[in-house]
């Protein structure tokens, strides 16, 4: 007998994974801007930078239309109400840039660094860091006899009230400086980085500061940009997984200490230990997952060397500090004006803490990439 014909057998229909595994091919000038994660990663860092300084722009009007005539507003003193209200300001600028590219982008605000596990734990074992690394910091200098202890400044229930105001504008710095350098810049340019763009970059912030820039530790700048160099390099020639964490480390680092040479307190020491501090916080971020551990060891940080130590920080003292402290001896051991953040010391405190980060939470794996930052990984 003859083989019955058997009709022909229908492909199944590719399926919606399928369908959706490879990204959209875009041409022409629509490629320019939009990539396999919607709009590429430069154009939402040149957004992101325009945004804020465009609401830092209003807030900071309204502001001064709001206070010009309170008794605050003219004095030039480093006081909370000023820091408070600057903070305020600053952290409203980025909320805002970062709520409308969350929106252009399609994603959440928090997933900007911003999520991960035990994210209250992990702000509260930073606080703690900050305050015991700042805290054997002043404790070196004084047993080296570089920084010398006065009476203390307040008593009775100004300790508690200036150290709650105190604790309020250092939490809005570390909202601040965290949420635009750790939070935005590191999750953006992770999804969008080589080490070439990393190198070019890095390069263009160093050309600025030789053309433009004297003084105010620009050396400390340079001295960041090139120790990332030959690791950002190692890693791109090894096609290391995760290599663009990294160089984006390197960026928002260099960047973090260039925009503290505007300060103008600060010696290279100190520039240079505000870019380490900034990739210090970089790694507790792959460890933690979050950039909560930052935010708390941040904030307490500044809150110790400011408010309950009173020590100079990039040449400015606070009002309405607790206990009274002077630099004494060689600047380089004392730090000066700048205050403890410019004595060589502080190579040590910034060890503590990526010891005590790597002690904590280095013996597992490292952090899980969110979503959108595997599909670039590697």
């Amino acid at each position: 007998m003859e083989p019955v014909n058997q009709p022909p057998q229908l492909e199944a229909p590719p399926s919606e994974a399928a369908l959706t595994s490879e990204p959209p091919k875009y041409r022409g000038l629509r490629w320019v801007f939009i990539g396999s994660q919607g709009l590429r990663a430069g154009w939402s860092v040149v957004l992101f930078v325009i945004l804020t300084l465009l609401f830092l722009r209003m807030l900071g009007l309204a502001a001064t239309f709001i206070f010009r005539n309170h008794h605050h507003a003219s004095t030039d003193s480093y006081s909370p109400f000023r820091a408070i209200v600057a903070g305020v300001i600053e952290v409203l600028a980025i909320l805002g840039a970062g709520v409308i590219l969350a929106l252009i982008e399609r994603r959440r605000i928090v997933d900007y660094n911003l999520t991960g596990p035990r994210r209250f734990v992990h702000f509260l074992g930073g606080m703690g860091v900050g305050f015991a690394a700042l805290s054997a910091l002043v404790g070196a200098l004084a047993w080296g006899g570089w920084l010398h202890f006065g009476p203390a400044a307040l008593s009775g229930g100004q300790i508690f009230s200036f150290g709650a105001l105190w604790a309020v504008a250092f939490l809005l710095t570390g909202f601040w400086e965290e949420g635009s350098f750790r939070c935005y810049l590191q999750f953006t340019l992770t999804r969008g980085i080589n080490f070439w763009w990393a190198l070019g970059i890095v390069g263009a912030v160093c050309l600025v500061l030789l053309l433009t820039a004297k003084g105010n530790g620009i050396w400390g700048v340079y001295g960041c940009a090139l120790l990332g160099v030959a690791p950002c390099l190692w890693l791109h020639l090894k096609k290391t997984e995760g290599a663009n964490f990294w160089q984006a480390a390197w960026v928002t680092s260099t960047l973090f200490g260039f925009v503290h040479t505007s300060n103008g307190g600060e010696n290279w020491i100190g520039i240079f230990s505000a870019a380490a501090i900034g990739f210090i916080f970089c790694v507790s971020i792959r460890l933690t997952g979050s950039a909560w551990w930052a935010i708390g060891c941040h904030a307490s940080w500044d809150w110790a060397e400011s408010y309950f130590y009173g020590t100079a920080d990039s040449g400015m003292v606070a009002q309405g500090h607790y206990l009274t402290t002077s630099p004494a001896g060689n600047v380089l051991w004392s730090g000066g004006s700048d205050g403890p953040e410019g004595s060589l010391l502080i190579l040590g405190a910034l060890l503590l803490q990526l010891a005590a980060l790597i002690v904590i939470y280095g013996r597992g794996k490292p952090a899980t990439l969110t979503p959108a930052l595997r599909q670039t990984a590697g």
